[in-house]
């Protein structure tokens, strides 16, 4: 259980709600674990809060609020704390990635985002967004190039993807765009050690994420947490069955994928596919 740290309540607004919080669960006399029990979570999660290493909740923060007698204190905090560049539905996901030993993520029609090129990325977040302002469409292409320097950092996850076939087949951007993103895909692939790249072929026929992305964090410290997304929603799963129901399909999703060396040969063909129609047009 993270212990009790001394937090400077002003550096950041989450720290001040790590701050706050315990500051009120000392005030009641309660120990993690006797505030975890009350709201209906472990000790651990109380612990996490207080040391500003995970984003506050604000079904929790009203039932800690409605606990504590703290009126509406902790939700507003929460609410700042909450503030993200990434969308909402995502933004604790994206956290956890930061955290995360190892990440593995199905696609079914595109490039996963942290692999993703500038361009690529544009061109989703255009298609996505088609009424959107420029500047708000480069503050989300921004943050998805940020979040794509996790793979940079000393403490990078290892990196597990299953693309399916399709990804590398439907134009995004036009082919100069794609064949850029596929050419990054495949030397990323190739040169990373901590990342794997297996392509889910036409042929391996229905399987359980066929309509759906799924990303998949282990943690050295908590349980394994599941995050999947659609076109405009996006749902953290963080119950331990269900969790484990995700797990073995992926691992089934995984089986029935190319071998690496074979998906990364399918990737640099269809990057040449991309190229070949580029000068066509």
């Amino acid at each position: 259980m993270p212990q009790p740290k001394e937090l400077d309540p002003y550096a950041n607004p989450r720290a001040f709600y790590g701050a706050e919080l315990r500051r009120l669960r000392e005030a009641a006399g309660l120990s993690q674990n006797q505030l975890g029990e009350r709201v209906f979570c472990s000790g651990t999660y109380i612990g996490l809060f207080e040391a500003a290493e995970r984003r506050p909740q604000l079904e929790l923060s009203r039932a800690l609020d409605e606990l504590l007698g703290s009126g509406e204190h902790l939700q507003r905090l929460c609410t700042l704390a909450r503030k993200s560049k990434v969308a909402g539905y995502f933004a604790d996901a994206a956290e956890l990635q930061q955290r995360a030993a190892s990440v593995a993520e199905y696609s079914s029609m595109v490039v996963p985002g942290l692999l993703q090129t500038e361009a690529y990325a544009r061109a989703l977040t255009l298609a996505a967004h088609p009424f959107a302002a420029k500047d708000v469409v480069e503050d989300h292409v921004r943050a998805r190039m940020e979040r794509g320097g996790l793979l940079d950092s000393p403490t990078a996850p290892v990196l597990w993807v299953v693309i399916h076939e399709a990804a590398l087949l439907v134009t995004v951007g036009g082919d100069a765009v794609m064949a850029e993103q596929l050419t990054y895909l495949a030397q990323q692939s190739a040169s990373r050690p901590r990342v794997v790249t297996q392509v889910l072929p036409f042929s391996a026929g229905a399987h359980p994420f066929l309509d759906t992305s799924v990303t998949l964090m282990h943690f050295d410290d908590a349980p394994p947490a599941v995050y999947t997304e659609g076109a405009y929603s996006g749902q953290l799963i963080q119950d331990s069955p269900l969790v484990d129901q995700f797990c073995s399909a992926y691992d089934l999703a995984r089986a029935s994928a190319l071998s690496p060396e074979t998906s990364l040969s399918l990737i640099k063909s269809a990057a040449k596919g991309h190229s070949t129609d580029a000068h066509l047009t």
